[in-house]
């Protein structure tokens, strides 16, 4: 049963935008984080962007000034915006969840470097940024 659904990944040319939303389907309320990966061909998937239930983010230093991520928790949706994409941006995206980690009455979430953390994933949505 498919959970984490993406979509709005393209083609474009270099210099435009898309933006990728990650639909949860998941039959749960309870706190969860969320972030975007991407994988390009031959090489290690990477954290792109995380967020964090307060509405905090993260980005990779390579996308940070360009991508947005955010949250619209009514819709259960998690979008990434990616303005002046460049062809070294093309990959599959894919979004995941973690559960957020607790000690001394504190809560947080992995980083998106910890990808390992996060254990729900989505089938991926791919991008292709051309010159």
């Amino acid at each position: 049963q498919v959970q984490l659904v993406e979509s709005g990944g393209g083609s474009v040319q270099a210099g435009g935008s898309l933006r990728l939303s990650c639909v949860d389907s998941r039959n749960t309320g309870r706190t969860i984080c969320m972030a975007w990966f991407r994988q390009a061909p031959g090489k290690e998937r990477e954290g792109v962007a995380g967020i964090e239930s307060d509405g905090s983010t993260t980005y990779a230093d390579s996308v940070k000034g360009r991508f947005t991520i955010s949250q619209d928790n009514a819709k259960r949706t998690l979008y990434l915006q990616m303005n002046s994409l460049k062809p070294e941006d093309t990959a599959m995206y894919y979004c995941a969840a973690a559960p957020p980690r607790h000690a001394g009455g504190a809560a947080w979430c992995p980083a998106p470097e910890e990808k390992e953390e996060y254990i729900l994933w989505g089938q991926g949505t791919q991008v292709t940024v051309s010159t």
